[in-house]
């Protein structure tokens, strides 16, 4: 089992934690994460195992780009990759700069919700970004129709830059610098 990287405790929902993705080990637990319907802006809708596997065990060699597993008191609970934006994701499409990072979240689906369960999530990966001092604005490219992921980004202190275009989707570039993210979650326990 991987090491865990990164922890964080929510005053509410308490233990989170990242450790750094096992592609053998679990292949099949993201493979019905990212085909669920919940998890449409995914893009791997139709993708079977073999795909999914190819797909992480690329990212597990990419020198820009890595995936890790998401546990919620000690039980896997989402996936958040990280990428250098200038490298992967967002090449050519807008000013990067020194100290960005690229970030992409997804929650387990489930039947039963938990209230502020995604904020946290998201609250934890980007306490975890930051906890890199190297890190200054945390950049995404969620696609331009997933409101509900634009408000948990405000939410958090992103700042929307305006639509890019990428071959895959009409995406909503947002960048999020340390003090922002600071700012927007003190009151919710964010440390770094």
């Amino acid at each position: 089992m991987s090491a865990t990287v990164h922890t964080r405790t929510d005053p509410v929902l308490g233990e989170f934690a990242l450790r750094t993705l096992d592609v053998a080990t679990d292949a099949a637990l993201l493979h019905r994460w990212v085909t669920h319907p919940k998890a449409a802006f995914w893009l791997m809708q139709d993708a079977d195992l073999a795909a999914v596997v190819e797909e992480y065990e690329r990212i597990a060699v990419h020198p820009h780009h890595d995936a890790f597993l998401g546990l919620w008191r000690g039980e896997p609970a989402f996936l958040a990759e990280r990428y250098d934006p200038a490298q992967v994701e967002l090449v050519g499409l807008y000013d990067a700069q020194p100290g960005d990072v690229g970030m992409h979240f997804l929650c387990a689906p489930t039947e039963t919700p938990v209230h502020g369960f995604t904020h946290a999530v998201l609250t934890t990966v980007m306490s975890w970004l930051f906890a890199d001092p190297d890190t200054a604005r945390v950049v995404v490219e969620p696609d331009v129709r997933n409101t509900a992921v634009h408000a948990l980004n405000a939410a958090v202190g992103f700042d929307v830059i305006g639509p890019i275009a990428k071959p895959e989707k009409q995406a909503l570039l947002s960048i999020c610098t340390r003090e922002r993210f600071l700012a927007a979650t003190r009151s919710q326990g964010a440390t770094l």
